[in-house]
């Protein structure tokens, strides 16, 4: 099931880098000033970088929320493994012959 998600996502990113390796070459080779296409190309550098960042926000957000969980779901069952060995060591010394 890993390697099912991590082909989808390299397809994925492939598919985007085409999009965007292919809008460039449209506004380069599109009839336009020089002016123009340098506007419009720093336009979509622009919006590119700010949905790159918004992206690299969310994805920071959902990864710290998973590990406050695993730390949340770790901490409990060591804390139950800890009180199940307390338990243990307390039968086990109801069980110690007295000399």
């Amino acid at each position: 099931m890993s390697d099912e998600k991590c082909g989808s996502c390299g397809i994925f990113l492939a598919f985007i880098a085409g999009g965007l390796v292919g809008a460039g070459l449209a506004i380069l080779y599109a009839p336009a000033t020089g002016s123009d296409t340098r506007r419009k190309i720093s336009d979509i550098a622009e919006d590119v970088k700010k949905k790159s960042e918004q992206w690299t926000n969310d994805m920071k957000q959902k990864v710290e929320g998973i590990v406050e969980e695993e730390c949340t779901v770790l901490k409990a069952a060591y804390d139950a493994g800890r009180e199940a060995m307390e338990r243990e060591k307390a039968k086990y010394e109801e069980m110690k012959p007295t000399e």
